[in-house]
């Protein structure tokens, strides 16, 4: 190692967490080990803050959260919002007067630091949590959103993202992880990466003393960041080709496995 490592960075989905979304009794004592060392844990993840509620238990109720792809960092002993990069409201509603008029039958729904919003018409896969905020967008989006997300019932799911990546990728970073046709926005320049410089620039921690792991293409930058890259197993191969190491698979509790001989647990 090149500088004494003094913050670790880990994906959740695929990386920290079993596939059937569990986090074990040997993860769990590793990040709380870690912690005692005086090493900072941070879960970096898409996930709005409204996915990650039962997860707080299983992970101990320490560290922070980077939550909807950079948009919030969350304390989680606190239980609250550190800090947020909201999309400004007017360039919010820009892009999405821009969308409709390149790509009439687009709906649109929020991620805000309170919750979910969304308009009527937009038709989510999961369910909604009770006291949703529904409206008009004019009405919903506030100074609170981080996350703009589009839909389209009938486009093509790699279409739509390409075709809103040309409409407003100047406005705002765009991002397509879903098998619908469902692109998720957030203020321009704010990825897992560039939010996890800003904590670290806060925390006063060098790039050179994060140990960072990841599973997925969304992770690329966060890994390339971070002075030591762990893909895991169950990587995409373009994750194993760039990390600096491979630790075993998300099944078989990697990262508790790379923290213990890192740290001497």
């Amino acid at each position: 190692m090149r500088n004494v490592l003094k913050l670790v960075a880990t994906d959740l989905d695929g990386t920290l967490l079993h596939t059937d979304g569990t986090v074990t009794a040997r993860t769990r004592a590793a990040l709380s080990a870690v912690e005692e060392q005086g090493v900072a844990v941070v879960f970096v993840t898409g996930r709005p803050m409204r996915w990650m509620d039962e997860l707080w238990a299983h992970v101990g109720d320490h560290g922070l959260a980077i939550c909807s792809n950079g948009g919030i960092v969350y304390d989680v002993a606190r239980h609250e919002v550190r800090t947020a990069r909201p999309i400004p409201v007017g360039v919010g509603l820009e892009v999405a007067r821009r969308l409709r008029e390149g790509l009439p039958g687009a709906a649109f729904a929020l991620e805000r630091t309170d919750g979910f919003a969304k308009e009527p018409h937009f038709m989510e896969r999961y369910p909604v949590p009770a006291g949703v905020d529904v409206g008009p967008l004019e009405q919903v989006f506030d100074e609170r959103t981080v996350k703009l997300l589009a839909r389209h019932e009938e486009h093509d799911p790699e279409k739509f993202w390409a075709a809103t990546e040309e409409l407003v990728g100047e406005l705002v970073t765009t991002t397509w992880s879903s098998a619908g046709a469902l692109v998720e926005m957030s203020a321009a320049g704010v990825t897992k990466a560039s939010t996890l410089a800003v904590l670290c620039r806060e925390l006063g921690v060098a790039a050179d003393e994060v140990v960072a792991f990841g599973d997925m293409p969304n992770d690329l930058p966060m890994l390339e960041w971070a002075g030591t890259s762990y893909a895991m197993a169950n990587a995409h191969s373009s994750v194993l080709a760039l990390a600096d190491r491979t630790a075993p698979a998300h099944d078989e509790d990697g990262v508790a496995h790379v923290l213990e001989q890192l740290f001497g647990l």
